[in-house]
């Protein structure tokens, strides 16, 4: 994680992810999730680009609370923060193309 995103607990409340001033990237998933495996590189690229943009990576399942907040249903899901507020959001990004223009609105 970038300076600019202050440290979370592994899975941060609604509200410390709402309290986040910095341009951040939400990333739900698990680590057994095919789509979640496939997408990594792709967000890594797109993210180095990006060095000013916190990434917080969400371990997400049944009856996680955070995910269920953001109405999270398909993963990976990718949601991108400007001062706490859901700007973009990508499920199962296909491309770098899509990650990058959505690291651009931040």
């Amino acid at each position: 994680m970038s300076e600019a995103a202050p440290a979370l607990p592994a899975e941060p409340t609604r509200e410390a992810v709402d309290a986040l001033r910095a341009p951040t990237l939400l990333e739900f998933g698990a680590g057994w999730c095919p789509h979640c495996q496939a997408a990594q590189p792709l967000i890594a690229r797109a993210l180095s680009a990006y060095p000013h943009v916190g990434h917080i990576k969400v371990e997400d399942g049944k009856g996680r609370p955070l995910g269920r907040s953001f109405t999270v249903k398909l993963w990976p899901t990718l949601i991108f923060l400007r001062e706490g507020k859901e700007v973009a959001r990508l499920v199962r990004p296909q491309g770098e193309d899509a990650i990058r223009e959505a690291l651009a609105m931040l």
